[in-house]
């Protein structure tokens, strides 16, 4: 699933491409899941944009946005294979397998299409295979977009947001619940943007272990926690998710061997990766950095070159009433990644369908602890 990065890249280019110029023409297909699941149309859409000046785009976490001549405004989640394309800019490099294809247009599985009046013109296209991408038209002045849903009840963005999400801040919200620090910083309800690898690149950074629970780390780990979450985020953003100028040191260069055939992730200093699954969701480790200084999640499985080692039952049922009373509420295209996620664990064997559905009333009934899996194609 895109994260604050690959959001902050799209959001450049459309302010390159499109902002100032106006929208001749708008195609959009009437999608049930895109459109219709956050209750406008693809017909509304082309309606509310067609002939209408961008006068601007902006972000905040996984949700981006036009700022149109006049109400409504158009809100994008990219869900977990939604992309904007605009034809000639390489909005998609940041995969370098992309830029060896030649460019179709308009794009494979599109949903809406539009061309602006300049000269020379504009293409522009949302493309999305899994249809959990979800596009809205809130009908609000451009300045109330972020109070509006889904955005008002989103945290803040650590790019955007730097006055609100302060070490204060951050320390009260830790204090405050009592949930493995990695779920805490996946839902988007507390800090917006963070999700996959970002969260455990950051949780690498601050050296902290990401099954450890939130209200457990010293006023020194928070303190560091507070600056990895801005260094990573801005970093990622800076670069605009060009994962090919990622420091060298970051765990993303360094961690996508997982589950080869008799391969053992290392650090290039030699220091071993180890993935470990809680709820179904997987977080990539450094052990000898990341040290456990207080309680952790009970159901931990550490997983060795693709296999699992369950953890004791006994930890696991004594946490997991408490863990299914402060889950964080699940947004639907999180849901949705959880179950892709154990379908391609099972894929092969006669359980994949029965236990993939079973997995997927167990994430809406217990909530949401997300992980290391929707990384960019590199």
């Amino acid at each position: 699933m895109p994260e604050i990065a690959e959001v902050a890249r799209i959001v450049h280019y459309m302010n390159k491409s499109l902002v100032g110029k106006t929208l001749a023409t708008v195609k959009a297909i009437d999608d049930t899941n895109v459109f219709g699941k956050v209750g406008t149309s693809g017909a509304e859409f082309q309606d509310a944009l067609t002939g209408k000046k961008v006068l601007d785009a902006g972000r905040q976490g996984k949700y981006f946005w036009l700022i149109m001549s006049s109400p409504p405004h158009p809100v994008f989640h990219l869900g977990m294979t939604g992309w904007i394309y605009i034809r000639g800019e390489p909005l998609a490099h940041y995969r370098p397998k992309e830029e060896e294809k030649e460019e179709k247009w308009p794009p494979k599985y599109w949903k809406f299409i539009l061309e602006t009046d300049s000269k020379p013109k504009v293409e522009a296209a949302f493309a999305d295979a899994r249809r959990f991408g979800r596009i809205r038209l809130v009908n609000c002045a451009a300045e109330n977009i972020r109070k509006t849903t889904p955005l008002k009840e989103n945290g803040p963005d650590p790019t955007v947001d730097t006055n609100i999400l302060t070490e204060g801040w951050l320390e009260q919200k830790m204090k405050s619940k009592h949930v493995p620090v990695k779920a805490l910083l996946l839902d988007q309800a507390n800090i917006s943007g963070i999700g996959n690898w970002v969260g455990d690149e950051i949780l690498y950074n601050a050296k902290l272990h990401p099954e450890q629970y939130s209200d457990t780390f010293s006023s020194a780990q928070l303190k560091q926690l507070h600056k990895s979450i801005l260094y990573i985020c801005q970093t990622a953003v800076d670069l605009l998710a060009d994962s090919s100028k990622f420091p060298e040191e970051w765990l993303f260069k360094h961690r996508w061997g997982k589950g080869k055939k008799d391969s053992v992730a290392t650090l290039p200093n030699g220091a071993k990766i180890t993935f470990l699954t809680v709820g179904g969701r997987t977080s990539c480790v450094i052990p000898s950095v990341q040290k456990k200084t207080g309680a952790v999640a009970g159901d931990v499985k550490e997983v060795e070159n693709g296999d699992e080692k369950p953890a004791a039952k006994k930890a696991a049922k004594s946490n997991g009433t408490k863990k299914r009373k402060d889950a964080p509420k699940v947004e639907e295209e999180d849901a949705e990644e959880q179950v892709e996620e154990t379908t391609k664990k099972l894929k092969g064997t006669s359980r994949a369908l029965t236990k993939s559905t079973k997995v997927k009333e167990e994430i809406v009934d217990s909530g949401r602890r997300r992980s290391g899996r929707g990384r960019p194609k590199v």
